[in-house]
């Protein structure tokens, strides 16, 4: 099963949550303001396949995950089309502004499956 860490700013990222669970994949959400910031933290205790950050530039935590921890990241993205993008094109660790939208994360499990298989 795909784990998905979700990290938002503002301590959100249930929408995203759902989708992922949708999709078949495992969602934990970081709780808490600021959570953006601990992204890479989480992925590495949980052994997570695919992080999701979001804040108001769409860089800060998916920056931070990469600095700290050297996943290939994508960050700036503000439609879940760039996010497919970046999954197709190998990236585990994605920076959106505000986007907690249940079809963001549905979109971007099912993009991983589909890269997986491949």
């Amino acid at each position: 099963m795909i784990k998905v860490v979700i990290a938002d700013r503002l301590g959100k990222g249930q929408n995203v949550a759902k989708g992922v669970e949708a999709a078949g994949g495992m969602a934990v959400v970081v709780p808490g303001m600021g959570a953006d910031m601990r992204l890479g933290d989480v992925m590495q205790q949980e052994e997570a396949d695919l992080g999701i950050s979001f804040c108001g530039s769409g860089g800060a935590g998916s920056l931070t995950a990469a600095t700290k921890y050297g996943y290939p990241e994508r960050h700036g993205m503000r439609s879940i089309e760039e996010g497919v993008t970046a999954i197709q094109d190998g990236k585990t660790v994605l920076g959106f502004g505000f986007m907690d939208q249940e079809e963001l994360g549905k979109r971007l499990v099912e993009a991983f499956i589909k890269k997986q298989a491949k």
